[in-house]
């Protein structure tokens, strides 16, 4: 099995997401868009049995400044129309949607540090079910507009669209569930002015001290998701 991730800044790795690969048995491949590396072509795509779409500091809206971000779209919708399994994970996410012709637009609130999502009780049973609550780390200023028949997964205070899923096989998540304590310090470091106490944003030092339990809280959820992702499909 192959996972390929598309990754768009230094800081922001694979994190947890590493380690399920790795137990799952998947070979790993990347394209770092920040190093203008190519994207898979049309060949390379149909080996991949999982597509990862990192988080990032841009906006999908920064084409004129960014143009593989042009290019990356058109791949995310090839992608999506051959049904490849896929996971956005906060700019992943709103590039799914804005390549699907949805607007990535700036949210109410900032939101960055860990607050807590409620899980969608409402949709059907076919779709990921998140817990009624569950405290994830945050990091973002835009959100996005669900695509045509999404169905949303999660929510919170500062932000109504928090995970969405479409069909089977592509979940968007604006929040990070592959935070380690490592990628905290990294995203500290290189993203760290847009720390500007707000109701929704929290200092740097509050951020670090997150619990064990809510670490190892997301690491299983992430886990879960991961594993609905790719399962095989039920023969009837």
């Amino acid at each position: 099995m192959r996972a390929h991730y598309l990754q768009h800044a230094p800081f922001e790795g694979l994190g947890k997401i590493e380690q399920w690969l790795e137990r799952n048995g998947y070979e790993v491949s990347a394209t770092h868009l920040y190093r203008d590396e190519p994207l898979p072509d049309a060949q390379a795509l149909q080996q991949i049995d999982l597509l990862i779409i990192m988080g990032g500091p841009m906006s999908v809206n920064d084409e004129a400044q960014l143009p593989w971000l042009a290019a990356e779209k058109a791949f995310i919708r090839q992608a999506l129309t051959e049904d490849r399994r896929i996971l956005g994970i906060c700019l992943g996410a709103q590039l799914i949607a804005s390549a699907l012709g949805n607007s990535v637009h700036a949210n109410a609130q900032q939101e960055i540090g860990w607050f807590p999502v409620q899980g969608n009780t409402h949709h059907n049973g076919a779709a990921f079910h998140f817990p009624k609550e569950v405290t994830v780390l945050h990091w973002h200023g835009e959100t996005f507009d669900l695509p045509h028949g999404a169905v949303p997964l999660a929510s919170s205070v500062a932000c109504a669209n928090q995970a969405f899923q479409l069909g089977r096989s592509v979940i968007g998540l604006q929040f990070h569930l592959e935070a380690t304590r490592e990628l905290l310090t990294d995203f500290i470091q290189a993203d760290g002015q847009h720390l500007q106490r707000a109701e929704f944003v929290q200092p740097a030092e509050q951020i670090q001290r997150v619990q064990d339990p809510v670490l190892a809280a997301t690491s299983e959820l992430l886990d879960q998701l991961l594993d609905y992702l790719t399962r095989k499909e039920d023969v009837a």
